[in-house]
């Protein structure tokens, strides 16, 4: 590139190198995704964006690979290295509107028939500012590309340092001329699917759009199951319709999360922070292999084990910081104290009692909560162990909301589910001490402001923690293979117990265990695992526990 489009580039630059601080995704794409920079790379992007093109650039140039606003020669044909599959305004002839994307790719196409031996490696790139879901009936926010100046300038200054660009494996177009061929019709095909692996690369990173929370409160009143529940309460209670009514409405207020992406944002930040104070580092492993469960469209219900307060915060970060949305999570009913509480919901915590029994109608809203949250497609995050591990041992599994998770799908309409188990562990537990205490004997303190102050103005350095991603069960599979008449118990409306609910509730536990386990060992070097072997053994014995602190 030379002339005026590359003086055009720099001046543009300028600005963003100062407003934009993006990531990419994975941290190291060349090794990670196995490009293979001796042969060419092109870039495939959704928007016709010179924002999204220059942090591309950016991120290119950091990890060693080919930069995109360099074309690409070969066999003395001069192409851009770079593709965008929707159009825009041009205002160079390197720029590729939507007409003229399907003639780049046949371009491409056309070289690999007349040249064997070439094999150009096609790499779609998402690059994403903010990641705001927005609301059912809320006005559609017009994407950055259709912003005008002003507008982008402004935008850009306020999303710049929330965004990422996430590199996808690549394609190999030598692979597509030998086994689809060549003409156009499969360059129309390539610029299809493109269309398509955005789309869902997309709603991966930002998730369903959110409903107004009295809109979902109305939607659940209106459920069959809730309006059954409600009218046993005033049956059984001797109330009125109305006074049953508010009781659920009620509930649903104490169970719901108030999802909030300015909040997510914002404690994005506080943690960073807190986290580069409190650990040497935090190691994750196997994140692609969630990724790529989001993008096929999977209901994806995380599981990991629960060793301290810290795993709620960290996983939400984790997979924030790989380019997926932060799952909604079932917290214990203790952690909904000012103001911890409102801070917790706006994080997507949902509130659950320690026991549902002899309470049918909380049980019900619940049941038809977690139903409507995996039927709109969020993803879900419970600990299947109940409650943290004093000792670093796996606690044995509460099958509840295993159950309940179960029963959703027998309610018929849900995506596929799948359950990921994850092992959450740290060189040091910030609630040792108070487990050490616990294991000696002391009543359990119920959570509170003085009490999370207190242990927050002792956090020091924790060593290193480590979200390494087990291997995924896929619910529906599962069922198949243990349970082939699993789908004649598909009720839309009743809560279904079968016969083969319970004992197959505990053997999906006990897997799930299992693959936590794994989970935990496969990464971790010899040192670590002696180091947490070490722990657990101290908190056991609450003098070596003490020495340890």
């Amino acid at each position: 590139m030379s002339g005026w489009p590359r003086i055009y580039y720099k001046l543009l630059n300028l600005p963003l190198s100062i407003l934009v601080k993006s990531k990419s995704i994975p941290a190291e794409p060349a090794q990670e995704l196995g490009l293979d920079t001796s042969r060419p790379i092109m870039y495939v992007l959704p928007y016709n964006s010179k924002a999204d093109l220059l942090t591309l650039r950016a991120q290119c140039l950091a990890h060693d690979l080919p930069d995109p606003l360099e074309p690409l020669e070969i066999d003395g044909a001069l192409l851009p290295r770079y593709v965008f599959i929707h159009g825009g305004p041009r205002v160079f002839t390197y720029y590729t509107p939507k007409e003229e994307s399907v003639k780049l790719f046949h371009d491409y196409l056309d070289l690999h028939r007349s040249n064997p031996a070439l094999d150009v490696q096609m790499v779609p790139v998402s690059v994403m500012f903010g990641r705001a879901p927005g609301r059912e009936k809320g006005e559609d926010n017009p994407p950055l590309r259709m912003l005008n100046g002003v507008q982008k300038f402004f935008a850009i200054s306020w999303l710049g340092r929330d965004s990422f660009v996430r590199f996808s494996p690549s394609v190999s177009l030598r692979r597509m001329a030998d086994e689809h061929g060549t003409d156009k019709i499969i360059a129309q095909k390539l610029a299809r699917v493109a269309r398509m692996h955005f789309a869902r690369q997309r709603l991966a990173a930002v998730g369903p759009r959110l409903p107004a929370r009295q809109d979902l409160f109305n939607k659940l009143l209106a459920s069959k199951a809730i309006a059954r529940a409600v009218e046993d309460e005033a049956r059984s209670k001797k109330i009125s319709h109305e006074k049953a009514q508010q009781n659920a409405i009620a509930l649903m207020e104490e169970i719901a999360a108030n999802f909030s992406y300015e909040m997510i944002r914002l404690t994005d930040r506080i943690l960073g922070f807190t986290w580069n104070r409190l650990y040497q580092g935090i190691n994750v492993h196997n994140a692609e292999r969630v990724r790529q469960l989001a993008h096929d469209g999977h209901e994806i219900v995380y599981v990991p084990c629960h060793r301290s307060h810290m795993d709620y915060l960290l996983l939400s970060y984790v997979l924030y910081h790989q380019g997926l949305v932060p799952p909604h999570i079932a917290a214990g009913i203790n952690l909904n104290f000012w103001p911890a509480g409102p801070i917790f919901r706006r994080l997507g915590a949902f509130f659950i009692r320690r026991t549902f029994k002899g309470n049918k109608l909380y049980s019900t809203v619940f049941r038809e909560y977690l139903g409507e949250l995996f039927s709109r497609g969020y993803s879900v995050e419970y600990f299947v162990e109940g409650g943290r591990s004093r000792t670093g041992r796996l606690l044995d599994p509460k099958t509840g909301t295993l159950s309940m998770t179960i029963q959703a799908m027998l309610r018929g309409g849900t995506r596929p589910i799948t359950l990921v188990p994850i092992y959450i562990g740290y060189e040091h537990v910030m609630e040792v001490g108070t487990y050490a205490k616990e294991l000696r004997g002391a009543t359990k303190e119920k959570e509170s402001l003085p009490q999370m102050l207190k242990g927050l103005s002792k956090l020091r350095n924790l060593g290193q923690g480590y979200v390494n991603f087990g291997e995924p069960m896929p619910l529906m599979t599962y069922l198949n293979q243990h349970v082939p008449e699993w789908r004649e118990s598909i009720d839309p409306i009743e809560a279904i117990r079968p016969a083969w609910l319970t004992p197959t509730v505990n053997s999906i536990a006990a897997d799930l265990m299992v693959r936590i386990n794994n989970a935990g060992a496969a990464k971790r070097d010899e040192p670590v695992l002696y180091r947490a072997v070490g722990v657990a053994s101290a908190l056991a014995h609450p003098r070596a526990a003490h020495r340890t602190a």
